[in-house]
């Protein structure tokens, strides 16, 4: 049976980072990632992106941030299911250091200028391995909006929630050096996966969530 699907993209990124998931015989749409507004809450602002989903009981896939996001959308809205990938369901699963450097701001006094560079490091970070995947992560780090990027840093070091969505699904790669697979609990593992496993996992992924969305709902 056909869903409707609403698929948030990781920080910064867009529909690019699922180019190699199959999501035929399916209605999906892109969540597309708005400016946030002065002084606006992580609740605020999932209020807003609320407004690009006109579906009554939805799926919502939600990839690195974007998953974070569409939890807190869940929270808002009644769902068929919510679908995380590389991501964190509270703020239990958010590392210990990024809490205790968002409680201590130091993520506020990083140049913009580091936010914005893809090197080594940050193909590292996100098992980026082929050219084209090290190519495409370039382009999102140079397309992200850095008031967008410093805005849900803090959110993401700062999250709260300790309330997970009915019928959540977490998908999560063994070798992911952003958010550790030892921080993550009650997930779907895909071994040797990374942040960027949408892209060089995706037969493992294809497999896990065909299998996922063919599931009846409880």
């Amino acid at each position: 049976m056909a869903r409707e699907i609403y698929i948030f993209s990781g920080l910064g990124a867009d529909e690019r980072v699922f180019q190699k998931l199959d999501f035929s015989g399916h209605k999906i749409a892109f969540i597309k990632w708005i400016a946030p507004q002065k002084d606006e809450t992580i609740e605020q602002y999932a209020t807003r992106l609320r407004e690009q989903i006109p579906t009554t009981k939805p799926i919502l896939i939600g990839l690195s941030f974007g998953g974070i996001m569409a939890v807190e959308v869940a929270k808002q809205i009644e769902t068929e299911k919510v679908i995380l990938i590389a991501s964190a369901k509270t703020k239990h699963e958010i590392p210990i250091y990024y809490r205790v450097a968002g409680s201590l701001r130091l993520h506020k006094i990083l140049p913009t200028a580091l936010l914005k560079k893809s090197n080594a490091i940050t193909n590292w970070l996100f098992g980026a391995e082929s050219t084209s995947d090290k190519a495409l992560l370039k382009q999102i780090v140079i397309d992200t909006d850095p008031l967008f990027l410093r805005w849900a840093i803090d959110k993401i070091a700062l999250w709260k929630n300790q309330d997970e969505p009915h019928n959540l699904i977490h998908i999560h790669g063994t070798r992911d050096k952003i958010l550790p697979y030892r921080f993550i609990k009650n997930v779907i593992k895909v071994k040797g996966g990374g942040h960027f496993m949408t892209l060089n996992k995706e037969d493992e992924l294809n497999r896990i969530l065909k299998q996922e969305l063919m599931k009846e709902s409880e």
